[in-house]
Parts: structure tokens; sequence; C-alpha cells
């Protein structure tokens, strides 16, 4: 008996996406560096969301300072972001993905994950890039792997416009002399911490020790490293609907808060905003984040627990005051930011789900 077509993970990632929908609306601009970022003013303090691949050889990336940005390519084009937008032509792009009858996991505005039976992945890939292609004027590079981990890794190979197949048969072939940061989920923190222990290369990071990645990464993300040295992870795509574990509020001060006055009125409006996000799903919070950027680029954050969840706007909003005290007092502040996190509905965590880089 025939156990059919082989099950595969197709990572779907739009190229240059927010560039890409601003030079659709703008075609004069194509082929030329083009930067995305802020209110599109390079005088004013924000970073660079993205920018076009005619940019990128000047070296500005994504999370560069505009104004830094605007140094590196003096003759770009620089847009202000326009979320809308976005957002509708993301919504285009994976309509047209589910339309082709199978499981989307959306990832974010510009990339999903696709669950496909098929004996010829690379023609479904295409498939896949032409129907984006048609539909929305917009295009796309395809990771093919047997797991997630693989898959996403896969489209940094096939872009840009482009296929790239990585499994467990030619995953050493193709990562095994590879730094460490080029695996999903590890940055330059997490690379240097592998590097104290002798660990430079994937290769390197799948043959050592587990017991010594536990002691440095603990119990969880150290087993977590140690697969993801052998390429090993999740297979599972789902579609269910994402649920929020809280809601966040960040902002960049144009001019820096001086005294802890205006830091805690601030960290005060920030929490107020943030609670009442998470008002609106009717969960309660139970954990308060601060993030504080201080001047000129040094980030902190501080977290508190709740003595219980609660739906109580005050005693969040206080939970967050109250952090804003352990603050330096002597140091200027250029950004803060604050999160508070709810309770996950019963049978709705999604930690289990495709784990990413830390945010706020």
């Amino acid at each position: 008996m025939s156990a059919g077509p082989a099950r595969w993970v197709l990572h779907v990632d739009l190229d240059q996406f927010i560039a890409a929908v601003e030079l659709l609306r703008r075609p004069e601009l194509v082929g030329k560096p083009v930067i995305v970022g802020g209110r599109g003013d390079p005088t004013e303090r924000a970073v660079v969301s993205t920018a076009s691949y005619e940019a990128r050889e000047f070296g500005v990336g994504s999370g560069m300072p505009l104004r830094l940005a605007a140094r590196k390519a003096p003759d770009a084009v620089i847009l202000p972001v326009d979320a809308p937008a976005y957002t509708e032509a993301s919504e285009r792009v994976m309509e047209t993905l589910r339309s082709l009858g199978v499981v989307v996991e959306v990832l974010g505005w510009d990339e999903a994950f696709l669950g496909v039976q098929t004996d010829d992945p690379e023609a479904f890939a295409q498939r896949v890039r032409g129907a984006v292609l048609e539909a929305t004027d917009l295009h796309s590079s395809v990771g093919i792997g047997d797991n997630k981990v693989r898959a996403k890794i896969a489209t940094g190979f096939g872009k840009p416009r482009g296929v790239f197949r990585l499994t467990r048969h030619n995953w050493f072939e193709v990562m095994g002399d590879r730094p460490t940061i080029d695996l999903w989920g590890v940055g330059s923190k997490v690379s240097k911490r592998l590097a104290g222990h002798g660990i430079e290369t994937v290769r390197q990071l799948a043959d050592a020790d587990e017991a010594t990645l536990v002691g440095e990464f603990g119990p969880r993300m150290g087993v977590w490293y140690s697969q993801l040295g052998r390429g090993i992870g999740s297979a599972v795509v789902d579609d269910s609907p994402w649920i929020a574990r809280g809601h966040s509020r960040e902002t960049t001060y144009q001019s820096n808060l001086t005294t802890p006055a205006e830091v805690r009125d601030a960290v005060r409006d920030l929490a107020e905003q943030a609670f009442d996000d998470t008002a609106k799903e009717g969960r309660p919070v139970f954990r308060v984040t601060l993030k504080v950027r201080y001047a000129p680029f040094f980030t902190q954050t501080k977290a508190r627990k709740l003595r219980a969840p609660t739906s109580d706007r005050d005693e969040v909003v206080a939970a967050a005051v109250e952090l804003a005290a352990t603050l330096d007092p002597e140091r200027e502040v250029r950004l803060l930011g604050v999160r508070a996190e709810m309770v996950m509905p019963e049978g709705g965590d999604p930690v289990e789900r495709t784990p990413v880089r830390g945010r706020l």
C-alpha cells in the first residue's frame, strides 16, 4: 500500500517586503536605494524598518538608526512607515497561500510556514511563488525542509526570488562549517557565549556536550540549542489563531528624558496603554516588564511578577511605576517600553509553537 506523497514544510518569505510594497506605489523608485523607517525623517530618532537591496549594498539594515542609515546611503530615498498598507498587502498574500489548499501558519507580515504533501516540493514552491506574484505583484523566496528549522534557514539560501531545499540529508554539507550565528534563533549574544566554550560552527554545536549547553543556558534552552545544531525542530504546521501572550507599548523620545519625574510619568502613560490593550481581551495580567534604553544606546529590561493575576488597572500601572523607580536617576533615557503579560486561556498556550528571538 502506498504511503502517499511525502510531507514537507515550506517557508515562504516575501523579498524586501515593506520596500517592495512601497515600490509598487512608487515605480519610479525601482532600482534606487530606498529606506523605510519612522516618519521618513532621518533627523528624528527612529530605526530602519527595511531597506531595498540597493540600499543594503551601502550597509543599511533593519534596526539600524535612521540617522546612520542616511549617512551610509546619502542618495537613498527615505520613506515613512505605512503600517496599514503593509497589513493589507500581507493579508492578500496569506489569502493567496490559503487558496492553495495547504495548512498556513502565519509568522508575521512577510512570512509563513506551509504544511504540504507532495512528491515534488520544488515544483510546488514555484507554484507558490507564481501564485503570490500573480495576486499581489510581490516576489517571494521559498525554503523547503523536513521541519520548520530547516525550512526557515533554507529560505536564506533561496533569496532573492528562489527556492532551496535543506533536510537532514544535506544539513551538515550546507551548514556544518557555518558560524552558529547563521542559525535561526542564535543572535550575537548567544554566539559569543557559545564561542566561550569553543563552539563556533554549527557542526561544533551539534557535537557539543549537551550538559555543557544546559549549564550555560539552562535545561530548556540548552537542550534546544543542542538540537538546533543538528537541525532538529518541529515539523507541525499549526494554522490555529495566534493568541497574544501580552501587549507592549514602546516610545523613542525625540528629546531624552532627564529627570525621574519625566520617566515616571512616561512609564505610567505607557503602562496605562498596555493595560488597556489587555483589557480588550478580558484576561488578567500576571507580569509587567519595563524596557529602558539609556543614552547613548544601552538597553536594559526589568520584570516583576504580580502577587496574583489581576484585572485591576491601577495595580498593573503601579507595578510599572515601581520598576521605573529602580532605574538609574543619573542617566538620560531615550526609549521606554512597558509590556503586560496575560494569563493564557486553557489550551491556548503557544509556547511550543515556533521559537523566535525574544522581544519586549
